[in-house]
């Protein structure tokens, strides 16, 4: 399992999407788009169709932070991965239509939970869903403090899912990447850590550098069989 430094982006307009992605499209795999429809959290950005013809050569992620996620995934085609918040599918066909978008686009499907919000939500649907995003803030506005205490949180769905992919997102700098890691996440969410420095690369690197800092201290049986790439 690889554990993965992922840019999240948090804007307002094509154009400054379009130079958060150049900046980091060289240092890393995968980026996240958050997506805020003012309803769901108190906070717009972007919105979809900023989102399309984005630059080829990376992964996309797109978080939906947004009421009603299903009729916006249905408007974003190709192999993305979508993360849709539980607390916005209510019933079992708000999930199933999720499901259903996800299927019609061509993407993949992950989920995210709200700090409050307990595992027990989303377990029922664990077949279905290829990662889980472990909110560590509050959604809805960047430079957060990351909330520690969702590191058991982490800890129980990885002792549950070893195998599963682990997002954590909210609060992750140098200063708390290696906890969140050493809990058992794999995919690490960063944004101001990234976006507010000078030098965009050598924050990267000095994720990565913590990352490797707390596997290296982790025993052998609890790395969850990852290795940093």
């Amino acid at each position: 399992m690889t554990i993965e430094i992922i840019p999240a982006i948090l804007v307002k307009s094509r154009e400054e999407l379009m130079s958060r992605l150049a900046a980091v499209s060289n240092y890393v795999k995968t980026v996240q788009i958050d997506v805020m429809d003012g309803k769901f959290v108190p906070n717009t950005t972007i919105g979809v169709d900023a989102l399309k013809d984005l630059p080829s050569g990376i992964q996309y992620e797109f978080h939906w932070m947004v009421s009603r996620p299903q009729e916006w995934i249905r408007k974003i085609k190709g192999p993305h991965i979508h993360i849709p918040h539980a607390e916005a599918l209510q019933t079992k066909d708000d999930f199933e239509e999720v499901f259903k978008a996800v299927e019609e686009s061509g993407g993949r499907l992950g989920i995210a939970i709200n700090p409050d919000t307990p595992l027990e939500k989303i377990l029922p649907f664990m077949d279905k869903f290829e990662r889980v995003l472990i909110m560590t803030v509050h959604p809805g506005f960047d430079k957060q403090k990351y909330i520690a205490t969702m590191e058991t949180k982490i800890a129980r769905l990885r002792s549950l899912f070893p195998k599963l992919d682990i997002e954590v997102d909210g609060g992750i700098n140098i200063h708390t990447i290696g906890a969140a890691v050493a809990a058992g996440a794999n995919k690490l969410a960063a944004a101001s850590a990234i976006f507010s420095a000078s030098d965009v690369k050598n924050a990267i690197t000095m994720l990565a550098v913590e990352i490797k800092k707390s596997l290296a201290q982790l025993r052998p049986s609890a790395r969850h069989g990852a290795g940093y790439g």
